[in-house]
């Protein structure tokens, strides 16, 4: 008995190593594009400086958008991407260390905020840590109430000072029609259901 389990076992190894190559040949891992990440007020980045533990900590984004980091003191990383604050922070920390090595990674995604209001079910303000759109928004909060007015849906999306409004015709939407309308949204999008 015992070696029919062991030959089972090795069975199953060699029919998982072609699938782990063919996964390893796909493309780069979903982790890959955390570099292009932008980072929010509300985040918490983890920094580590190699063969520098006094270095290595965690920090949250301050409302402002800073972090403050010993020897720097206050740098910009709210609207950055992650690939951009440790080149920055690397070109800063050279004045005191060596060629330094910096590792920057989200730790905590704490600033994707959307928020659906008016005649939904369940309105309110929605963490999301993936991509979402239009539809997929409005089931999280509940999915619209019989007396909306799903012709005329408004996605509000603030870019600096200037608001952006596109209209989203749930009847159509939901038939396959104007699709297009269906949008992936972005952190503080404000969807609003009349």
């Amino acid at each position: 008995m015992k070696r029919f389990f062991q030959a089972l076992l090795f069975i199953c190894l060699v029919a998982a190593v072609p699938a782990f190559s063919q996964a390893s040949e796909a493309g780069p891992s979903p982790s890959a594009a955390v570099s292009d990440y932008i980072i929010g007020p509300g985040d918490v980045l983890f920094i580590s400086v190699w063969k520098d533990q006094a270095l290595t900590q965690s920090l949250q984004v301050r409302p402002d958008g800073k972090i403050s980091f010993p020897l720097i003191g206050e740098l910009a990383a709210g609207g950055r991407t992650v690939a951009q604050l440790q080149k920055d922070m690397e070109e800063k920390l050279s004045r005191f260390i060596p060629e330094p090595t910096i590792s920057v990674g989200v730790q905590d995604i704490r600033s994707m905020f959307i928020y659906v209001i008016g005649r939904v079910n369940a309105p309110g303000r929605f963490a999301i840590n993936a991509p979402v759109d239009v539809l997929q928004a409005l089931a999280m909060a509940g999915g619209c109430n019989a007396f909306a007015e799903t012709k005329d849906i408004k996605v509000f999306r603030k870019t600096g000072s200037e608001t952006r409004i596109m209209g989203f015709n749930y009847n159509d939407v939901s038939r396959g029609k104007n699709l297009e309308q269906n949008i992936t949204l972005a952190r503080g999008d404000v969807i609003v259901v009349p």
